[in-house]
């Protein structure tokens, strides 16, 4: 089984060029929708985000705006709910790779955000960076409810910077161009790696 590091910066696309990996025949895991699991109310990371974070829990679970904004800025804070949120986010990306082996997948794919800025590239075989050009991204980004260009900007400085990730990247696929361009993109990662449908 190949085991493939998907990332990119923020509003570079990575989420629809996750689900093009998926209709392709990959297995996918998302750390983004791990960590909405986990935050939901009864999830596992619920009851210890509201006991440090009790301004940051809505009616379904831990409401992840204003979590973001408790921790944006505040690096003792982020500390603290990286100490909660990454083991039991680890501990749901083990179980999903257990689970795709056991069912015979041959391309796992799985959805990281912060990839480099965590050290993870050397657990995977091949690492896909999505890319865009500045323009296209930022336009994506500021689009979003509740985005403002000053956190946008934040967010950029907590992450590498989209030139250093496509040089470390195996593999870079450009959704700056039409979807059905960038599926084909996609199409072409999956024959190098033996995964063609």
């Amino acid at each position: 089984m190949i085991t493939v590091g998907l990332t990119g910066s923020i509003g570079m696309g990575k989420s629809t060029v996750a689900a093009m990996f998926r209709d392709e025949g990959a297995a996918v895991w998302d750390a983004d929708a791990a960590v909405r699991r986990l935050y939901a109310r009864g999830g596992a990371g619920y009851d210890a985000v509201k006991e440090r974070f009790p301004e940051a829990i809505g009616e379904g679970g831990v409401d992840r705006e204003k979590l973001s904004g408790l921790v944006l800025n505040d690096a003792s804070a982020l500390a603290d709910l990286e100490a909660i949120v990454h083991p039991l986010v680890g501990a749901d990306r083990g179980a999903f790779i257990d689970d795709a082996a056991r069912s015979g997948a041959e391309i796992v794919v799985l959805d990281i955000p912060l990839l480099f800025e965590k050290g993870s590239e050397k657990f995977f075989d091949a690492v896909v960076v999505v890319s865009a050009p500045a323009d296209v991204q930022r336009q994506r980004v500021l689009a979003r409810p509740g985005m403002t260009e000053k956190k946008f900007r934040s967010i950029l400085m907590k992450q590498t910077p989209d030139a250093e990730k496509r040089r470390r990247a195996t593999y870079v696929i450009d959704t700056g161009v039409s979807l059905e361009e960038t599926r084909e993109q996609v199409r072409a990662v999956m024959r190098a790696l033996g995964g063609e449908k």
